[in-house]
């Protein structure tokens, strides 16, 4: 059994709380993607998580065993770190294989071990050279092929590919998910790029000063985000935020843009007059032809390898991004109108910044009664 699990887990430095409280359960022979702005206290996680800090509170529990106070050595945890941590003074392989050699492991098995998991990560090459003669990327991967070579159960992966090249990094996007899942271990995966993070997590859970404000799946994490911060962090481009005040008539909830009528779930009826923030992600919108699209000026338009970026203005020179595939007919200048699939809008409350879930139907008409 391997499940992590973290009760009521608090980190000090002198007067700074830097992990406050964290309460968290990673099942077992899953993946789960820590994600957050630098400062929010990854790294003190997971390093407290495999021993190298002690936490001030709570307790850590592997396979529901209590191991809050277990020498680091003893945790049986895998964990490559941001910072290489590699010895000097060893080549490449001999960095690799120090978790198979602390097991006096025949040479034989050591060898296949280490050929087997640099040939994944591409370093077979430099094998025989000591961390001053690599490249901050094979460094990176050297840590990475040493956590992984001993094929433990748990695993701590410290933001291993930041320091990679971009082709390898798309390429370990894919491979990775597939090798964790091959060797049934329980991962957790610090990284503050959200592609990576959508790509390898099971789940995401978001740390912001020291606190989780969001686990869940990661369509849940963008289709459904916690709060306007959490909603800013994931997408390219970044998701729109128009001020708004739901309005209801005869025909349903909506809010107006550049004069026209944008229909809302009518579960948000409490909300109606209340100061709101609607959230509309660039590939929600859309050029259209009909009347009762949204009346725009296109200002600028951005190409990029896969899709085009296009800057808009509405009547009241609000600014809206939208998104398509690239080579999709598109106006690149003047008058045009908006449509948009409200599948992608998200509305928040603006005082607090939380996301609004709708309330069913019965519930908005007996408010609304």
């Amino acid at each position: 059994m391997s499940r992590i699990t973290l009760e009521n887990l608090t980190k000090r430095f002198k007067e700074t709380t830097v992990l406050d409280g964290i309460n968290l359960e990673v099942p077992e022979g899953t993946t789960l993607v820590l994600f957050g702005s630098s400062g929010a206290g990854k790294t003190v996680l997971l390093r407290c998580i495999a021993g190298a800090i002690e936490p001030d509170n709570g307790r850590i529990l592997i396979g529901g065993s209590d191991f809050t106070d277990v020498p680091p050595e003893e945790r049986g945890i895998g964990m490559a770190f941001q910072n290489f941590a590699l010895f000097p003074h060893m080549s490449a392989f001999d960095n690799i294989a120090t978790p198979l050699t602390a097991r006096t492991l025949e040479k034989s098995a050591i060898q296949k071990a280490v050929d087997g998991v640099s040939r994944l990560l591409k370093i077979e090459h430099v094998l025989s050279h000591k961390p001053k003669a690599l490249s901050n990327g094979q460094k990176q991967r050297t840590a990475l092929a040493r956590a992984l070579v001993s094929e433990p159960k748990v695993l701590l992966l410290d933001d291993p590919l930041r320091n990679v090249d971009a082709k390898l990094r798309f390429e370990m996007r894919l491979e990775l998910p597939r090798l964790l899942a091959d060797r049934g271990a329980t991962v957790i995966y610090v990284t503050q790029d959200y592609k990576e993070a959508m790509a390898l997590g099971d789940r995401i859970a978001v740390l912001e000063a020291g606190r989780i404000t969001q686990i869940g799946t990661p369509e849940d994490i963008y289709r459904r985000p916690a709060n306007i911060d959490i909603a800013k962090l994931f997408g390219d481009p970044t998701i729109n935020l128009l001020d708004v005040i739901p309005q209801r008539d005869a025909s349903g909830v909506f809010a107006t843009l550049s004069d026209q009528r944008i229909p809302l779930d009518d579960g948000y009826t409490e909300f109606v007059g209340e100061d709101c923030v609607l959230g509309l992600r660039p590939e929600a919108l859309s050029f259209a032809e009909s009347s009762k699209a949204v009346p725009v000026t296109v200002e600028a338009e951005t190409p990029f390898n896969e899709k085009t970026v296009t800057l808009v203005t509405t009547l009241r020179k609000r600014e809206i991004l939208l998104s398509r595939p690239a080579g999709t007919p598109a106006p690149s200048s003047g008058s045009a109108r908006m449509a948009i699939d409200p599948r992608g809008a998200i509305l928040f409350d603006r005082a607090s910044g939380n996301r609004i879930d709708p309330k069913s139907t019965a519930s908005a008409e007996e408010a609304a009664a």
